[in-house]
């Protein structure tokens, strides 16, 4: 057989464990989000770092006429621009001015929220992972998977899902359901 590939961590845990500012914020997000626990926003954060070192090592280069170095920054913003981060004609000072919460605003479980197919973020969590959630006709069981902008549209109940019938008492009526936002936590 072949070698057992290594496995690391997705996200890079706080360098100090007891800030209470910070544990204040996650736990504002976790609630206006409907999330597990703190690593999905861990998580959140490590793919935005990401994003933004990337971007300050390409603004390091500005001015460069490499080739690799525009092939670079077109990689980095039709990727961004393909996740619905950022809009077209975005340049790489708008990548750097991201947020966790644009990240998060991005997951299959927000945008089932926000779309009316679930009363609330944690309802919407519990419809994808029993799998009543498909993109495209193909039933997606991750919270967290990250949308693409052309998927954005194509986010439905599963044709197999009891909810596809629009006579399902469980599921959300347009008449009783507003536009649904996100809830807006109060500072105390």
């Amino acid at each position: 057989m072949g070698d057992p590939r290594r496995l690391r961590k997705k996200y890079e845990t706080p360098s100090h464990p007891w800030e209470e500012e910070r544990i204040k914020r996650e736990n504002e997000l976790m609630r206006k989000y409907g999330l597990k626990n703190k690593r999905e926003i861990w998580k959140a954060e490590t793919i935005l770092r990401r994003y933004r070192t990337q971007a300050r090592k390409l603004l390091a280069k500005v001015g460069s006429e490499d080739p690799a170095y525009k092939r670079q920054v077109e990689q980095l913003m039709n990727h961004l621009i393909r996740m619905n981060l950022v809009k077209p004609g975005a340049t790489l000072d708008d990548c750097l001015a991201l947020t966790v919460e644009d990240v998060l605003k991005r997951r299959l479980q927000t945008l089932v929220y926000l779309k009316g197919l679930a009363s609330t973020p944690k309802q919407a969590r519990q419809l994808v992972v029993h799998g009543h959630i498909a993109i495209r006709g193909r039933k997606v069981t991750i919270p967290s998977y990250m949308v693409r902008a052309d998927e954005e549209n194509e986010i439905d109940y599963a044709p197999d899902s009891p909810l596809y019938d629009p006579s399902h008492p469980a599921r959300p009526s347009t008449d009783t359901l507003s536009k649904p936002k996100m809830v807006e936590v109060k500072e105390e």
